[in-house]
């Protein structure tokens, strides 16, 4: 007996190890809820989704999605912040550039912490193939 995926079943997925796994998966998974982008997503090839031809189909999903995808950016936006809080709190050093602290964080576009943009996807894309490469 074959063993298949059935449909709407959910798919456990190993950790990442990214510090981003959690938005990464969201995404995906708000993206993948598009069903013309999900097709896109099926179609395209490796090269495709790296040179960011894929982050230009963001444009043509639903509101809904758009929403989702904002929702989603503003919370990791705020963990971020928390997280960058959290470091200057333990290091008490009043000399800390905020910006080299954001930079850190080329998963997203932290200049535009309210929408996702396909900039965000395309740097999410970017960030993950850089770390696997």
């Amino acid at each position: 007996k074959a063993e298949g995926h059935v449909e709407g079943e959910k798919v456990e997925n190993p950790d990442t190890g990214l510090y981003y796994d959690e938005y990464l998966r969201q995404v995906i998974d708000v993206l993948e809820t598009d069903k013309h982008f999900r097709e896109k997503l099926q179609t395209a090839d490796i090269e495709e989704i790296k040179s960011g031809k894929l982050s230009r189909e963001l444009d043509l999903v639903s509101h809904h999605v758009r929403t989702r995808l904002d929702e989603l950016k503003r919370q990791e936006v705020a963990r971020l912040r928390m997280l960058i809080k959290a470091k200057m709190d333990s290091v008490q050093d009043t000399g800390i550039d905020h910006q080299a602290l954001l930079k850190q964080f080329e998963h997203l576009n932290h200049q535009n912490p309210d929408t996702f943009e396909p900039k965000d996807l395309d740097m999410l894309i970017k960030a993950v193939s850089a770390r696997y490469e």
